[in-house]
């Protein structure tokens, strides 16, 4: 396959994950992938400030649905029905169930790329705190409400790609019926 064919962002990034997979993340080079892809390493990083970010690239996206779905959320729900809501409704952000659970696997290997999965995560976080603040929650409010939506997407999808629920939106309804259970 030619480094001009078209999809080369979506060849990198299923080189990677194969790569990662197979070898590891710290064994597995960018020219490594970039050869698999059939690119170049310029291609590569045409694509990719770095091999992390093969795993992370859709991170501002997500985050970015995330605070327009709080924006648009009904305003006679509370800030934690809120965060439910909008977390459940990333489900069809995540619709290919293989490449996720790969995905997974490959950064639950390596300490660096769950570190980078949790700064991601704080980062939603925050970025969730702050819509719900301009919605017009008070701080403490908001704060408690994104940390709790934030961690039951993060368990619900743990659950999900561990196959302990059939789909994400399933992982977080029983991570919310969880935390329920913990204040009766």
């Amino acid at each position: 396959m030619g480094r001009w064919e078209p999809g080369a962002r979506e060849r990198l990034a299923r080189a990677a994950l194969d790569l990662y997979v197979e070898r590891g993340f710290d064994e597995t080079s960018v020219g490594d992938i970039a050869a698999r892809a059939g690119v170049t390493e310029r291609t590569f990083f045409r694509h990719f400030a770095d091999k992390r970010e093969v795993l992370f690239q859709g991170s501002a996206v997500l985050q970015q649905r995330v605070v327009d779905a709080i924006a648009a959320a009904d305003h006679r729900l509370t800030p934690l029905q809120i965060m439910i809501t909008v977390m459940r409704e990333t489900q069809d952000y995540f619709p290919d169930h293989d490449f996720v659970a790969a995905r997974q696997a490959a950064i639950d290997r390596n300490t660096s790329l769950r570190e980078r999965e949790l700064l991601k995560l704080a980062t939603m976080r925050a970025a969730a705190a702050d819509a719900l603040r301009a919605r017009g929650v008070d701080d403490l409010s908001a704060d408690l409400a994104a940390d709790a939506g934030v961690s039951l997407f993060h368990q619900g999808f743990q659950r999900w790609v561990a196959g302990a629920a059939p789909d994400l939106v399933s992982g977080i309804d029983d991570a919310a019926s969880a935390l329920r259970g913990l204040t009766a």
